[in-house]
């Protein structure tokens, strides 16, 4: 906390502005956005590599967030003040940093990845940024951005050479989405039969109850639609520019509607809240993963006929 205090300090309305900017590349959003970028336009192996990360990232660091129920800095000490702009994204328990962990994931895994000088100099920066701008923002402990670092970067370089050095990729990725699919259920498994304490906030366990049930039906959607596009479906991302733009904006509006259009509608017809959010965040990976991916032979035909 005296870090933080002395941080406050340094504060102004200009730092106050690029840093809850900065701070928008760790959050889930921007998160898919990039899953998909590298999944429909770049590498289809890089983008299993990427939301492999992330999405293990997600589930431990949720899993750490009810065990351990450490509250926010502003809790901690009353007296505190954060910025206020990211009070409505700092929600849930504060150890360890969701952002933390989604920005060095991503931007981390870019640079492992890649060769490129320049897209390494700045995915390393984001790397740094973001975790920082938690801090400068007040709304996590050193202790939080730095254990949420070490995490992602473990499964950076476990991940890396599994799936990067693959030979038979159809191998690999099964035994990361089986891994992936037991760790998922069993963070579903604990957090519904727990015991937690008769203090624990409602409203955090509601929120790691819906990543739980959200995590293990996003993995089972990547899995079906790897299994169905190495079978089936083999599409390209390779395209001129501008077909890979209208692949990302037009493809994007599904996605959208399934997020948040059918989100009403499935608890309607489900009746439970928490096995909603899973079908939907399945279908998510579905249409990401199948449906709009279909139409990419449409896209490269409308090219060549340009």
């Amino acid at each position: 906390m005296d870090f933080l205090v002395w941080l406050s300090n340094f504060r102004n309305p200009v730092l106050d502005t690029f840093f809850s900017f900065i701070t928008m590349f760790g959050e889930e959003t921007f998160f898919i956005v990039i899953g998909l970028v590298f999944y429909w336009c770049i590498s289809k192996k890089q983008g299993y590599y990427l939301l492999s990360v992330g999405l293990i990232g997600t589930i431990l660091n949720q899993f750490l967030k009810l065990l351990f129920r450490i509250p926010r800095p502003w809790v901690q000490d009353p007296n505190f003040t954060i910025v206020e702009a990211a009070r409505e994204q700092a929600t849930g328990y504060s150890f360890p940093s969701g952002h933390t962990q989604t920005s060095v994931g991503i931007f981390g895994g870019i640079a492992v990845w890649n060769k490129n000088k320049i897209i390494r100099v700045i995915s390393v920066a984001l790397c740094i940024l973001v975790p920082f701008s938690r801090l400068y923002l007040g709304v996590h402990t050193p202790l939080d951005v730095g254990v949420s670092t070490v995490l992602a970067l473990i499964f950076i370089f476990v991940l890396y050479p599994l799936i990067k050095r693959a030979k038979n990729l159809l191998k690999t990725m099964r035994i990361v989405f089986a891994l992936m699919t037991l760790f998922a259920a069993g963070f579903l498994i604990w957090v519904n039969l727990y015991k937690f304490p008769a203090n624990v906030d409602i409203s955090n366990l509601t929120h790691g109850t819906e990543t739980a049930y959200k995590m293990l039906g996003v993995i089972l959607g990547l899995w079906l639609s790897f299994e169905l596009d190495q079978k089936y479906l083999n599409f390209e991302t390779k395209a001129v520019w501008w077909v890979q733009i209208l692949k990302l904006i037009v493809g994007l509006i599904p996605i959208i509607v399934v997020k948040s259009l059918l989100k009403a509608p499935l608890i309607a017809l489900i009746g439970n809240e928490f096995i909603a959010g899973g079908v939907r965040y399945f279908l998510i990976a579905v249409v990401a993963g199948v449906l709009w991916p279909m139409t990419f032979k449409f896209w490269n035909k409308l090219a060549k006929n340009k």
